[in-house]
């Protein structure tokens, strides 16, 4: 009987390099945290600091550096992160050196509301608690404030956003109620009555064909009020 040495070494073979991968693989489950760190990512970064996350895993978790590698369950540490009111997306992972990184992308204000209650408007439209970190230099949203009223707040901020002149100069948003809202500006003394949130496109270029024109008359500080409500015009009411 002619043995076959070509096979018997290729299984010896991919029995040694299958016990190998378990064996590496064994003693990496078993290796140790090294090192935790936290990476904030894009440009809103104010609202939590790195000791906030080390504390709210700490207190939620227990420890992390210098745990074993198999006693990690990331999912969890995961819903820990995003379980803070300032986190809106988190990513936990460990890297090849015993590294546990936490990537966080933090909550991003666009309007305050100063009431009974006082919070954020982030930019999904959502209530966002104040940070005892930092106050954003959002545009100021007062009276009556209801789930309706909000939502109607959040599609106007959400405009201004996206204009640059409007984003620079809109300092506040007062609700006379419910489709009558009013718009205050940083540099001038007039209040723009806005009417509700319909045609925000037209009105805001009627706006600014009146503001351009004013601003080149000289005559911006000779108005109390600029009305948008009406269809396809401005009405100004003067000093």
């Amino acid at each position: 009987m002619r043995i076959n040495w070509d096979y018997i070494k290729l299984t010896f073979l991919s029995v040694a390099v299958v016990a190998l991968y378990g064996f590496a693989g064994q003693r990496n489950q078993q290796k140790k945290v090294e090192n935790v760190t936290v990476k904030f990512v894009g440009e809103s970064n104010l609202y939590l600091t790195e000791d906030a996350v080390n504390k709210l895993l700490i207190q939620n978790y227990g420890p992390l550096k210098n745990t074993p590698k198999e006693q990690l369950v990331l999912n969890t540490i995961e819903e820990i992160l995003l379980s803070n009111d300032m986190v809106k997306n988190a990513q936990v992972y460990l890297t090849v050196n015993g590294e546990l990184v936490s990537k966080i992308v933090q909550r991003k204000p666009i309007g305050r509301i100063e009431g009974v209650s006082k919070f954020y408007l982030d930019d999904e439209g959502k209530r966002m608690p104040l940070s005892k970190y930092h106050s954003a230099r959002v545009p100021i949203i007062t009276g009556k404030i209801t789930g309706k009223t909000l939502e109607d707040a959040y599609v106007i901020l959400d405009y201004i956003n996206q204009d640059d002149f409007l984003r620079k100069n809109v300092i506040g948003i007062h609700i006379e109620e419910e489709g009558n809202y009013q718009l205050r500006f940083r540099m001038e003394n007039f209040v723009v009555n806005l009417g509700g949130v319909d045609n925000l496109n037209k009105k805001f270029k009627n706006f600014m064909a009146f503001y351009a024109k004013a601003a080149k008359d000289n005559s911006l500080e000779d108005y109390a009020t600029v009305s948008l409500e009406f269809n396809n015009q401005v009405v100004c009411t003067k000093i």
